[in-house]
């Protein structure tokens, strides 16, 4: 019999639940009133009715669209190249015998350690020498690939793909790129989907790298909301409708893929 959890379980999904949406819920009160209800002693619990005039005002001040445009096409094609190298990479270091391979592992490893703002000045000499500074091959190429893609798909391809199919599709005569394509990357694609849409996230909300090497006038979403709060006086109610409105493709992106995830999450667990 399956024991019902409590109301102290309840209790505790509904604090989670509140605190994690509190944050939005705010912006979206401060983003559709006047500018001076952030500052008022006890804020209004309910949205008002200026959210499309704030929007409005939004895209009249900065040039949104293209930070949304410029921000979609960096996050799709860095989800992208990050699941297919990561995957790739370790399905080699969870399948494949190779000389060095645990020290190259633990090498990637190690670079997790190490802090972003350590590379920035290289990695902006390079970009520069490129030619690549203010465009935003320059925010996608240096996150093709990612340490932490490749441990992740590397743990989960050892126990998703037993050796002995590996074994058996290489009697049939499948080359080692065959393999991987026909039955490591269809093993990985549960984990697949979780490392893409967290890539995504990261790349979405990023700030530190784009607002180094891209313009004020070749804008991500995340410079775009810098932009509406540089001036000496700040609306709150402008900025936060800002936030809202940068959320929104986060939104739609969940509730477009969350069934599949989780049934890709189901899946691997019942296969593992």
């Amino acid at each position: 019999m399956t024991r019902r959890p409590g109301f102290l379980v309840y209790g505790l999904l509904t604090a989670f639940v509140l605190g994690s949406a509190g944050p939005l819920y705010w912006s979206l009160i401060v983003g559709s009133h006047e500018a001076d209800v952030a500052t008022e002693r006890i804020p209004p619990l309910l949205p008002g009715g200026h959210f499309f005039d704030n929007a409005q005002r939004v895209f009249e001040t900065v040039d949104f669209w293209k930070a949304l445009g410029n921000s979609l096409l960096i996050s799709t094609v860095c989800a992208t190249s990050v699941v297919f190298f990561c995957t790739l990479a370790g399905y080699a270091f969870a399948k494949l015998q190779f000389r060095g391979r645990n020290g190259l592992m633990v090498f990637v490893v190690a670079t997790m350690a190490v802090p972003t703002q350590l590379g920035v000045i290289p990695l902006f000499i390079q970009m520069a020498k490129l030619g690549w500074t203010g465009h935003v091959w320059a925010v996608i190429v240096p996150t093709l690939v990612t340490a932490f893609g490749v441990f992740f798909m590397r743990q989960y391809l050892l126990d998703a793909v037993p050796d002995e199919l590996i074994e058996a599709a290489r009697v049939d005569g499948c080359s080692m790129i065959r393999t991987f394509f026909n039955v490591a990357l269809p093993a990985a694609r549960p984990a697949a989907a979780i490392l893409w849409l967290f890539t995504f996230m990261t790349v979405w909300t990023d700030f530190f790298w784009p607002m180094i090497v891209l313009p004020a006038t070749n804008p991500t979403v995340q410079i775009a909301l810098q932009q509406l709060q540089s001036g000496y006086y700040v609306d709150y109610s402008l900025v936060l409708c800002g936030a809202v409105l940068s959320t929104v493709p986060l939104l739609v992106l969940f509730v477009l893929s969350g069934r599949q995830l989780v049934a890709g999450i189901m899946q691997g667990a019942v296969k593992g």
